[in-house]
């Protein structure tokens, strides 16, 4: 484990997480605004984020729902899956070579709904991350934060509902 993922509050890590998924969308938006379609930080942005939901859903969450976050926790799971929708759309709009303006607009669309999902999880989730965290699963956490991968076609929890 890294000396800064060691020593950090998990909530710094995160939410710097949420900050550099911004930045590459951002990014790709900035570059299609000036006529050019440049998929790689879009990609590089998408694939940091269907890490950071599959690190949530599957290490991060389950401890923390034994405590009065459930219902939260409930919300944070439903807007993955439109996220993940989102992404979806994404993907197949570079494959099938979208116009800017409909990647443009998708882009939009999913940063519309990453910051208010993450106005609502860094304020209420994450301190409880810090906070409530079983020392055993947050060593987990900490050790994914270090260089874990999504498993290969691994989708969130409501990627299936419509």
């Amino acid at each position: 484990m890294s000396a800064d993922t060691a020593d950090t509050a998990l909530s710094v890590i995160l939410e710097r997480e949420h900050h550099e998924i911004d930045a590459g969308i951002e990014q790709f938006l900035t570059a299609l605004g000036d006529g050019t379609v440049n998929p790689e930080p879009l990609t590089s942005a998408l694939e940091a984020l269907r890490r950071h939901i599959y690190l949530e859903e599957v290490l991060l969450f389950p401890p923390l729902r034994v405590g009065g976050l459930m219902m939260p926790i409930m919300v944070m799971i439903r807007e993955h899956g439109e996220m993940w929708h989102l992404m979806e759309a994404l993907d197949a709009g570079l494959a099938d070579a979208a116009t800017p303006d409909e990647l443009g607009q998708t882009c939009r669309q999913l940063m519309e709904l990453l910051e208010r999902h993450n106005s609502k999880e860094e304020p209420v989730i994450y301190p409880h991350a810090d906070a409530d965290m079983p020392p055993q699963a947050d060593t987990k956490v900490r050790k994914f934060l270090d260089g874990g991968t999504t498993p290969d076609g691994w989708v969130c929890q409501q990627a299936a509902v419509g």
